[in-house]
């Protein structure tokens, strides 16, 4: 009797959080990954770059995300700047609370432009509905920016999960839509680099769903 066939490998995809410092990059990550919130007063920020890994299925088929929560201060750009090598998704955070960190959109748009190619997915999200009483970003606003941006784009809220595993899920599906992304065979080579390898030759750990390589969270 023949030998039951080996179930297919998932397909590996990494995610890349970037946007402003204290937009909730981490509190998005943290609630996804574990289902879990740390109040702003308990939260430190990301030093350099935090690292999760979580696995989910998508239109039938098994995806192993390593997701890349990268710190927003300026003095650490030379240090994340790397870690956009193989990066199939990048989610742009903003808080809707702040304006400041909606203007500097352009920028983090512009070092798009020079470390992924124009392929890859980008979803642009507006954090931190739960403040609409303090709102200064219209959701036509932010809207209106995606589409010029040819990104997707979500509200969300890590303090009450609104929409937090949409924002990640849709990435990822507008991802498995594009085989040239992820499929090694495809002949891109962009899934070959997105199962953890750290910038200089160095690998993370990727057995366990959830693991942490890094700095604590940043809300």
């Amino acid at each position: 009797m023949a030998p039951a066939p080996k179930p297919p490998a998932p397909v590996n995809c990494k995610l890349l959080l970037i946007g402003n410092s204290s937009v909730g990059k981490s509190s998005l990550l943290l609630r996804f990954s574990d289902e879990q919130w740390l109040p702003e007063d308990e939260s430190s920020a990301t030093i350099g770059v935090d690292f999760r890994v979580h696995k989910l299925e998508v239109n039938g088929k098994k995806v192993k995300l390593s997701i890349w929560d990268t710190a927003g201060q300026e003095r650490f750009r030379t240090i994340t700047s790397s870690y956009y090598r193989g990066a199939q998704g990048i989610i742009l955070v903003y808080d809707v609370s702040n304006r400041e960190s909606f203007d500097a959109l352009p920028r983090w748009y512009s070092e798009l432009e020079t470390y992924v190619s124009d392929k890859v997915v980008k979803i642009l999200v507006g954090n931190k509905v739960d403040k609409e009483f303090s709102r200064q970003v219209s959701t036509a606003e932010g809207q209106a920016f995606a589409t010029r941006m040819n990104s997707l784009f979500v509200e969300a809220s890590a303090k009450t999960a609104v929409n937090v595993k949409e924002a990640f899920t849709d990435c990822v599906e507008r991802i498995m839509e594009q085989p040239e992304l992820w499929d090694s065979t495809s002949g891109t080579g962009a899934a070959s680099n997105s199962t953890g390898q750290m910038p200089g030759g160095g690998n993370v750990n990727l057995t366990a769903d959830n693991e942490q390589e890094g700095g604590g969270c940043s809300c």
